[in-house]
């Protein structure tokens, strides 16, 4: 507020200063319609630029010159830093025929035209450094809300991959549990079935317990990303693929569940990430086998592999039911079908014509969505 109020004030001082008592009172007069009402251009510039505009016609009735005809400037050129081209355009308009008055009325004689001409300039200059003046801000809001858009565009990709790391997780975590508790149940089992009729085969299920649980405890560190460089027996295991789909087999035949394996074409191009897909999608149809079939079922894993796709179809030849007491639904099914249709696939599960379960999908490994399994 003091900044406004500087220039009308200095305009009033040169008034007081360099008029005569006579004309001192409308000198003052006119300068104050001038100069005050700019302290509050910014809030209303064209209004303010009319009162400016009003006073400086009066000054012109009255034949008065002052030093205080700069505030017309200075109105223009709020009005092109506030408004559109056509308000500009029509201050313009009227700030240049106040002027071809003024020198028509106060030029020296023969000096018109460099008087015009020199107050034209300073019309035009004031318009266009009004116009870059909004321009400018313009630009420089245009700029700030595009980046506060993209900052914001980034906090919700970031959000996002959050989002997907921890379902990832979720799913990883899920399918390890399951399965290796599931089998370490129906060893269990048979250990205190065997404990007193055959003890050496009761010790050999426990040891396969022990080797069950720590391969349990190897895939959870893998897949929280926690491994560390003192834990050398963690990182001689690699991620499961199709080449340990027998040894996965063998731990199901020796839960109780016998499996066979037949793996069709080489799949020595696929990437890991689709063959750890194709891994936990035999794991959990086993797991699922073990889970909710008799004692007696049979299961049967077929891989199929070509260049362009992988189809993985896992059957068994138990009726199936759920469980004595069993929870609501899991979330295995959907954690499959959120794996098949990361290498564009769309899961298949239901009974077989003849007796059975059918657990099926196809991946396709040149997807674009094959992002992670």
């Amino acid at each position: 507020m003091v900044g406004a109020l500087l220039l009308p004030a200095l305009l009033l001082l040169n008034v007081v200063t360099t008029r005569a008592p006579s004309e001192l009172p409308m000198a003052v007069a006119l300068t104050a319609a001038l100069a005050l009402p700019l302290v509050w251009r910014r809030r209303a510039p064209r209004t303010v630029f009319g009162v400016v505009a009003a006073a400086a016609f009066v000054q012109w009735l009255a034949d008065v010159q002052l030093p205080a005809d700069m505030a017309l400037l200075v109105a223009l050129y709020t009005v092109a830093a506030n408004s559109g081209r056509r308000s500009t355009l029509v201050a313009g308009a009227v700030v240049e025929g106040g002027a071809l008055l003024a020198c028509l009325r106060w030029a020296a004689e023969g000096a018109f035209l460099t008087l015009f001409v020199a107050v034209t300039a300073l019309v035009v200059t004031s318009a266009v450094l009004g116009v870059n003046a909004r321009t400018t801000r313009a630009y420089l809001a245009a700029v700030e809300d595009r980046a506060s858009r993209l900052e914001l565009q980034q906090d919700q990709q970031a959000r996002l991959a959050v989002a997907e790391e921890r379902t990832r997780i979720a799913r990883e975590v899920h399918d390890i549990v399951s399965h290796n508790l599931s089998v370490m149940v129906a060893l269990t089992d048979a250990a205190v079935y065997a404990q007193h009729r055959s003890p050496d085969k009761a010790t050999a299920v426990m040891l396969q317990i022990s080797e069950t649980g720590r391969q349990a405890l190897t895939d959870m560190r893998r897949s929280l990303g926690i491994l560390r460089t003192d834990e050398p027996d963690a990182e001689r295991h690699p991620l499961p693929g199709i080449a340990q789909l027998a040894a996965l087999a063998d731990q199901m035949c020796a839960a109780g569940l016998p499996t066979r394996v037949e793996v069709q074409g080489g799949h020595t191009h696929m990437p890991s990430t689709a063959q750890l897909t194709v891994y936990r999608l035999v794991q959990e149809a086993l797991t699922n086998t073990l889970k909710h079939t008799p004692t007696g079922t049979r299961a049967h894993v077929r891989i199929r592999c070509s260049p362009e796709t992988v189809t993985v179809d896992v059957t068994d030849s138990g009726p199936r039911s759920p469980l004595p007491g069993a929870g609501p639904p899991g979330h295995g099914i959907p954690g499959m079908r959120e794996r098949a249709a990361a290498y564009g696939g769309e899961l298949q599960t239901g009974p077989l014509p003849g007796g059975g379960w059918r657990t099926r999908t196809r991946l396709f490994l040149g997807s674009s969505g094959a992002v992670s399994a």
